[in-house]
C-alpha cells in the first residue's frame, strides 16, 4: 500500500469538513491523518489529509474529492517535494531519579520542555512523522501518560503559491 498526502483547498464553509470525511466513510476509506486551517485568505481553508491505498483506491480518492463543491483544488505533497511537519504533545513520568533523562532526550530532539508537574513533565515536539515516531519509542520506558498528535501538515517546496495552486 502507498501513502498519499494530500493538499486540499476548501471553501471555508459549514459543513465542508463533513462533506470531505463523509465522502472518505461513505466509500470505506480510511483518514489516517486530517488537519484543517485557513490560510491567508479567510474564505478558503486547506485541509491536509494522509491516506494509504494502492495507486486504484487513492486515484479514487482524488477524482471524487474534486467531484466535491467546495473543493477548489487538489495537491498532492510528494516526498522530496514538499515539507510536512507534525506537532506532538507528550506528558510522561518524571521522578527525581529519571527526571535529567528525559530532558536528555528531549533535548536530542530539540523539543521544548512546556510544563513541569511533581510527577510529570509535558514535552512539545514538531517534525516529520520518523523522528516523532522516534521520540516516541524512546520515551515509551518512562511511561506516557498522555500523548496527542495533531496530524501532518504541508507545502509544496519552491516559491509557487496559492495563486499557482494545481498538479
Amino acid at each position: 500500500m502507498k501513502r498519499m498526502v494530500l493538499s486540499i483547498l476548501v471553501e471555508n464553509t459549514a459543513g465542508v469538513l463533513s462533506r470531505v470525511a463523509g465522502l472518505f466513510s461513505r466509500r470505506g476509506y480510511n483518514i489516517d491523518s486530517l488537519t484543517v486551517g485557513e490560510t491567508q485568505d479567510p474564505s478558503i481553508s486547506r485541509m491536509t489529509v494522509l491516506a494509504h491505498g494502492d495507486d486504484q483506491i487513492l486515484d479514487q480518492i482524488r477524482k471524487q474529492l474534486l467531484k466535491l463543491e467546495d473543493v477548489i483544488e487538489i495537491k498532492e505533497l510528494a516526498p522530496g517535494e514538499s515539507v510536512t511537519r507534525e506537532l506532538i504533545l507528550v506528558k510522561v513520568n518524571a521522578t527525581e531519579q529519571n527526571r535529567q533523562d528525559i530532558i536528555s532526550v528531549a533535548n536530542i530532539f530539540r523539543a521544548k520542555i512546556v510544563d513541569v508537574a511533581m510527577e510529570s513533565l509535558m514535552i512539545e515536539l514538531t517534525g516529520n512523522q520518523d523522528k516523532i515516531n522516534a521520540f516516541i519509542k524512546l520515551l515509551e520506558p518512562y511511561t506516557i501518560k498522555e500523548l496527542v498528535r495533531t496530524g501532518i501538515t504541508g507545502l509544496s517546496r519552491g516559491s509557487g503559491d496559492i495563486s499557482d495552486f494545481d498538479d
